[in-house]
């Protein structure tokens, strides 16, 4: 791996391309890298896994708001629409939009933490849908997602957007850009011209996942995916783009992240070294923000230890500085607190969470989110007396460079009014690749089950199943098997009269 040093330049230095970021991660997708083959098993893990939470989602409004847009701009020979019959297809940004919609809106799938947050798996839905449109292999689409968990993680390693109040998929636009470059074996020029247009066009604040949190949550990573397409388009027919996006003196660098004087370092592998930054990625076992993954299993376990959660005087949640801001009180979100929030703000407070975990002794992804569940009385009542608190060395732990020492729990104290107390720890989640249970291809196949079940037929289910396993060989113009069909009846829809497409 290479560190590359990245900072701001006065226009006057005329700046090399060589020398630019943005050219490094055109380099390493236009290279001849070859295959990792961990690399390769986890793409179609991860394949499993959006499809699963994607057909889950398949009725609530925000996806039924993105497909009916989607239906609306068929193209013959173009990408298939999660749900709908294969034989159906459309325009490649669209389906984009609508499947990517459909993977995050439960925020279910696969994520990365280090300076910055992510969503890697968000890569796949833009990527598969130009590889759909385009007639390309099981191969082809391989090659294209590495490359764009590649370049996501190792942004995200290296450039904090949160700080500045940047929506975290700024890093996506230009990820899904180099994914599609390596899909399409595009020239060096040309990528680093499309990185370029999407990352100057997916910049958006954090707004979107601030305060009372909206359906937009679900939308903003489709978003970028479909700039990100449009933009590698352009780049294609010749045209340029802002440059250079982040060293230059007007640039992100310079006026929407840490300023002229600010130093980055983002670390690459080398041209034609393999790519293996997915590995370093992990995968949901529980519907809600990824930094609530592990208490929820601690939660789940000191279920047992407690009869009663109505003896409970106070509960300290002590944790990292991401955590205790984000998720914890340390946000100053009154809404985290609020019985009455919409599902986006629920899954993102740990207060509410680790209470329903604590009762229940389990979590679902659509029962512990009802309305009913969520005003709970006995569930308010335990809410308000949990409090989190940053820990610094739960901090260093979330921030530290070694994969396998990373964390993102903390340690719980909880008082009870007979004056004693129980406290414990956990690190990391189960089924993080360095926890109790850590997920393997059958543990995939088995969330792709279990959330699909009465939703998609099992003879429909073996057939993806079968299919997406057997990847490798996939040959052009078989990527439409990578689709799901749910029932019949649930294929029935009727598109919003309120609307302009």
């Amino acid at each position: 791996m290479r560190k590359i040093k990245v900072k701001v330049y006065p226009s006057t230095a005329k700046l090399k391309k060589a020398d630019q970021l943005a050219w490094k991660m055109a380099e390493i997708a236009s290279d001849n890298a070859p295959l990792n083959a961990e690399a390769v098993d986890m793409v179609i893990n991860r394949i499993i896994d959006n499809a699963a939470v994607a057909i889950a989602s398949l009725q609530r409004k925000p996806v039924s708001s993105a497909r009916d847009m989607a239906l609306a701009h068929p193209r013959e020979h173009g990408a298939t629409v999660f749900g709908i019959n294969s034989n159906q297809r459309f325009h490649c940004e669209w389906a984009a939009w609508a499947n990517g919609t459909a993977v995050r809106e439960l925020d279910f799938h696969d994520t990365f933490l280090a300076s910055d947050y992510s969503h890697p798996g968000d890569n796949i839905p833009p990527i598969l849908a130009v590889a759909q449109q385009k007639n390309l292999s099981g191969m082809d689409l391989i090659r294209g997602i590495i490359t764009g968990y590649e370049i996501q993680v190792n942004l995200v390693k290296g450039i904090c957007l949160h700080k500045h109040k940047i929506d975290h998929i700024a890093h996506l636009g230009p990820s899904v850009a180099a994914g599609l470059g390596s899909l399409l074996k595009l020239d060096t020029k040309t990528i680093y011209q499309s990185i370029q247009q999407a990352l100057h066009t997916t910049i958006s604040t954090r707004q979107s996942r601030k305060g009372q949190i909206s359906s937009w949550k679900a939308f903003a990573p489709s978003h970028a995916g479909k700039l990100a397409i449009e933009a590698v388009d352009r780049a294609m027919r010749g045209e340029g783009s802002p440059s250079p996006i982040y060293e230059g003196e007007d640039s992100v660098i310079a006026y929407v992240l840490s300023g002229p004087k600010a130093k980055y370092t983002v670390p690459l592998p080398k041209i034609n070294e393999e790519k293996k930054a997915i590995l370093e990625t992990y995968t949901k076992e529980h519907s809600a923000e990824y930094q609530a993954q592990a208490w929820i299993d601690l939660a789940r376990s000191l279920n047992k230890k407690i009869n009663n959660t109505s003896n409970i005087k106070k509960i300290e949640i002590h944790t990292s500085h991401h955590t205790h801001k984000v998720i914890g009180t340390g946000a100053n979100d009154p809404q985290k607190m609020d019985p009455n929030a919409s599902r986006e703000t629920l899954d993102h407070s740990i207060m509410y969470i680790f209470a329903v975990a604590l009762e229940d002794g389990n979590w679902h992804h659509i029962n512990s989110y009802t309305s009913e569940r969520s005003n709970k009385k006995s569930t308010i009542e335990l809410w308000k007396k949990i409090k989190t608190f940053e820990d610094k060395k739960w901090t260093k732990k979330y921030h530290d460079p070694n994969p396998k020492k990373k964390c993102f729990g903390g340690r719980v104290i909880i008082k009870m009014k007979d004056g004693s107390k129980i406290e414990d720890q956990l690190g990391i989640a189960d089924a993080h690749p360095n926890g109790k249970k850590p997920f393997k291809r059958e543990n995939y196949i088995n969330k792709f089950k279990t959330l699909t079940a009465n939703i998609v037929d099992q003879k429909e289910s073996e057939r993806f199943l079968e299919d997406v396993q057997n990847l490798k060989q996939m040959s052009k113009s078989e990527l439409h098997k990578l689709n799901v069909e749910v029932t019949s009846d649930l294929q029935k829809h009727k598109t919003s009269s309120n609307s302009i497409f």
